[in-house]
């Protein structure tokens, strides 16, 4: 019987252990200055938490324990219902971390915003003034990454790289359906929204390869929606870049309209220029010149409608109750002689 017991102690710590093993700390100790702090807030908020939760969890033990019904000489007091120093204790405790909580919380929702610049590199190591951020354009697609670099005037599919110790800014959206841009050991995800841009500010202090991903179920190629990015040194970036341009390849609008069709487990590609205005046509969905931009139409809105033309609009007819001018019929007469710069029929007046 002995024997038995002493094989399954270490089967049993071994099983308890063994989920263990899966486990990643690189969210707690992150080499990116940004997830570092996000990290930081994750051990002291559990820490907090902890001060009431172990305590409650071992008097709750203990009270079990002290007055079973088989323990003589516990204290039975079968009117008692009221102690002042205890419901001080209960209410006072958690009063207090809830407080020191949400004061910690208040000051990093601002100190980390994602659209905020960031004003230090490292601890200690503020961010120079003549330093510029690297400008990252991202676009998630279905089912893959493009990044666009305004800089340089290259693109990557499926890779992304940025020297250590500078600020990166990235501008994000997407082509099609909601996304979540997620890179852990450089700062916390940021949706991407198609018509709509997010930005995210952040910084990678140590060089390596880490892993990016789409933490945002985004249809049948989500889980093959990965990225590399390099934390590299200033002249291994620009060899980096410079491997990029080596390629020839430059992504034209056809080439993007082509690239955004769904497809999945894309290999790296690598462009060596980029067609002018490509990240704002994607933004504004008007990749396909054939289409209205968003701005543009929003241009339209914000002026009145119709270019705020006073010959679009007319008073509704005597009697109609439903408010406001409408649109004459005949502005909506085309005409095949003028067509319009972003190609739909013209309104004739």
């Amino acid at each position: 019987m002995n024997a038995i017991k002493s094989l399954l102690r270490p089967l049993l710590l071994t099983g308890a252990l063994l989920p263990l093993a899966g486990c990643n700390t690189l969210l707690l100790n992150a080499p990116g200055d940004v997830a570092r702090q996000q990290g930081d807030l994750i051990i002291v908020s559990t820490v907090l938490m902890l001060l009431i939760i172990v305590p409650v969890i071992a008097l709750t033990l203990f009270f079990a324990w002290r007055y079973r019904a088989s323990n003589a000489k516990a204290t039975y007091k079968p009117d008692w219902d009221h102690s002042t120093q205890l419901e001080l204790l209960i209410w006072a405790a958690p009063l207090l971390i809830i407080i020191v909580l949400g004061a910690i919380t208040w000051v990093s929702t601002h100190t980390l915003d994602p659209y905020r610049p960031l004003d230090r590199i490292k601890p200690g190591q503020p961010v120079a003034a003549e330093v510029k951020p690297l400008e990252i354009e991202v676009v998630a697609l279905d089912w893959k990454w493009l990044f666009l670099y305004p800089e340089y005037n290259i693109a990557t599919i499926n890779e992304i790289a940025a020297p250590v110790d500078r600020p990166i800014k990235f501008k994000i959206t997407a082509s099609s359906v909601m996304n979540s841009f997620y890179i852990p050991a450089l700062a916390g995800q940021i949706y991407a929204m198609p018509g709509m841009e997010t930005q995210l500010h952040a910084v990678m202090n140590h060089p390596g390869e880490y892993q990016g991903f789409s933490a945002n179920y985004s249809g049948a190629g989500f889980s093959h929606m990965r990225f590399k990015f390099h934390g590299l040194d200033q002249a291994g970036f620009d060899q980096w870049v410079e491997s990029n341009r080596a390629g020839g390849q430059t992504l034209e609008r056809a080439g993007y309209l082509e690239l955004e069709k769904p497809s999945e487990k894309e290999p790296v590609r690598r462009y060596a220029a980029v067609a002018p205005g490509l990240y704002k046509a994607i933004l504004n969905r008007c990749v396909d010149s054939s289409k209205m931009c968003m701005d543009e139409m929003m241009m339209i809105d914000a002026n009145g409608g119709l270019g705020n033309s006073a010959n679009a609009l007319a008073p509704r007819r005597r009697g109609d109750l439903r408010g406001g001018p409408v649109v004459l019929s005949a502005m909506c007469v085309t005409e095949p002689s003028a067509t319009p710069s972003w190609g739909v029929a013209s309104l004739a007046p």
